[in-house]
């Protein structure tokens, strides 16, 4: 059978069988069957006596049923793929433990006397939880039971309340260690590194977008958000910046002690001696020492003799919630970046860090554990079973020729470069509002990036010009940020039904979604940034 009725076999099909309520997995395993079958044992389907004679079932272990399985297995056992449970598991100890909670406060005792002071906390929590774990489910349910009972407590209008929490807890998508970024990473054999580096910028700017929102909005609509009222004994605005002031610098002392502790172990069991081009270790050399020390010495001279031991002393009281969250963000993102783990270890030494937190606060428990763990085999096995359906029908599908014919098809119909990108887009768009990221990345993306790697480079963007070799690696960042649409995009937008698991009974779905609609043309906005300016994905690389 030729491949563009087999193409049309495959969509027709999976509409079907999701319509009726197979799930993604089961769906796209019969669908691989299927295509299997179709292509290269037709006679199968209406002599199925002749099983065992054809190219597909006649020599067992061989043949395109064995590449098929090979490829399957090939990708199951890829070593950073361990890193996804290990990285649910940090997120699940994080929503069970008390750190979160005692983050929040902190945050919400700079800013509460901020005009959209508790919306702009609630999105900076995001942004660090995303930093910590790269997991949207649960930020969106701690988000939902922590913030939006107070938000809406203090007459903050309901569908900013939404927006920003639904909003603000999908940006693990983007910001590293994104999972979204991890699966992609595998599927395209793309550097996993390189898509984090990648996804700061473009992650960052979401989130900051996102509170220039709020900002704007709170400041033309005053009503949306009324500010707490005083009480007594609340610190002025000019006590408040002298206490951030000095926890600021207890926490440049700090940093800067343990960067400098690590560069002189370094130092003394010469590991830090390059070989002729070995890239150096970064804040570990010798030439780091004095440049750390004099950065621990301005600290403490800022902290108690600049803003005073009393005011460091309250700031850091009430800052030191930060501290756990930041510590875990070094830890994973430090050991990446500074070349002393990878993904995997670094994931494996976040969810250590995390459980030891949690059992030096006095909440680490069997039961904690046991829920962290439930919750883990749960989604893993989610993800797994999505990804081995979806990676036989990929497979499949590009066994019978599907992508090549996808590709010649876009690229022989002349539309222009940009008109080619848009439609993807679109296509993804819809695809989101119906179908779980893990499936779209396994099925579309084998699809689309042949195709972009072979548009005209020039003609992608227009501002600044790629270079070959990031166009993965744009293509993986632009596709995670299409993603964030589909995270809030009704009738299936998961974001909204995480929220309403702990809503109060008065916000239904449809309450949700429409405080959905403005957050998700800011998404769109930094979609369209990403479009327009490629570029931007390479400013760390």
């Amino acid at each position: 059978m030729d491949i563009g009725t087999i193409s049309i076999i495959v969509v027709m099909g999976l509409i079907v069988l999701l319509a009726i309520g197979m799930p993604l997995g089961f769906a796209s395993a019969v669908l691989a069957l299927l295509v299997m079958v179709l292509k290269f044992e037709p006679q199968l389907l209406v002599a199925p006596w002749t099983f065992g004679e054809g190219m597909l079932t006649g020599r067992p272990g061989t043949g395109p049923l064995y590449l098929l399985t090979q490829k399957i297995f090939d990708l199951m056992t890829q070593y950073v793929l361990i890193s996804v449970p290990l990285f649910i598991f940090m997120a699940a100890l994080l929503e069970r433990s008390g750190i979160a909670k005692e983050m929040y406060n902190s945050l919400n005792f700079w800013l509460s006397r901020t005009r959209g002071g508790i919306a702009i906390v609630t999105s900076l929590m995001a942004v660090i939880m995303a930093a910590m774990s790269g997991i949207i489910g649960g930020e969106v349910v701690l988000l939902g039971l922590i913030a939006l009972p107070q938000m809406l407590r203090l007459g903050y209008n309901q569908n900013l309340a939404i927006g920003t929490i639904c909003a603000s807890g999908s940006l693990g998508t983007m910001i590293p260690p994104s999972i979204v970024l991890i699966i992609y990473g595998l599927i395209t054999e793309t550097s996993i590194k390189a898509l984090f580096t990648g996804a700061f910028v473009p992650g960052f700017m979401l989130a900051m977008m996102i509170i220039a929102y709020i900002v704007i909005r709170t400041q033309l609509r005053p009503q949306d958000a009324p500010l707490p009222e005083p009480q007594p004994g609340d610190p002025t605005s000019s006590e408040k910046r002298g206490m951030f002031g000095g926890f600021l610098s207890l926490l440049l002392a700090g940093g800067a002690a343990i960067l400098f502790g690590r560069a002189l172990f370094f130092t003394v069991t010469g590991q830090n001696i390059m070989a002729e081009g070995e890239d150096p270790i970064t804040m570990g050399m010798t030439s780091h020492l004095l440049p750390l020390a004099i950065a621990a010495a301005v600290g403490l001279v800022l902290a108690f003799f600049v803003f005073g031991r009393k005011r460091t002393m309250l700031g850091w009281k009430h800052g030191k919630g930060l501290v756990p969250p930041l510590l875990v963000i070094g830890v994973v993102l430090g050991s990446i970046y500074g070349g002393i783990t990878g993904i995997t270890e670094a994931a494996g030494m976040g969810a250590f860090a995390v459980f030891m937190i949690a059992f030096f606060r006095g909440e680490a428990s069997v039961g904690l554990l046991w829920d962290a763990m439930m919750r883990t085999l749960k989604s893993t096995g989610t993800i797994i079973w999505v990804t081995i359906g979806a990676a036989a029908l990929a497979g499949a599908y590009t066994l019978a020729g599907g992508p090549n014919y996808i590709a010649n098809l876009i690229v022989g119909s002349e539309m222009p470069t940009m008109l080619v990108l848009l439609t993807m887009m679109l296509i993804l768009l819809f695809m989101g509002a119906f179908m779980d990221w893990v499936g779209i990345v396994l099925l579309i993306i084998p699809v689309f990036l042949p195709i972009v790697k072979r548009l005209p480079i020039e003609e992608i963007g227009f501002i600044g010009q790629l270079e070959p070799q990031h166009i993965s690696i744009w293509f993986g960042v632009l596709f995670c940020m299409n993603m964030q649409v589909s995270f809030l995009s009704p009738p299936f937008g998961p974001a909204a039904f995480y929220l309403k698991s702990v809503a109060p009974p008065h916000i239904s779905l449809t309450d949700i979604f429409k405080g959905f609609l403005p957050f998700i043309g800011v998404q769109l906005l930094a979609l369209a940034v990403l479009l327009i300016w490629p570029n931007i994905v390479t400013l760390l690389l």
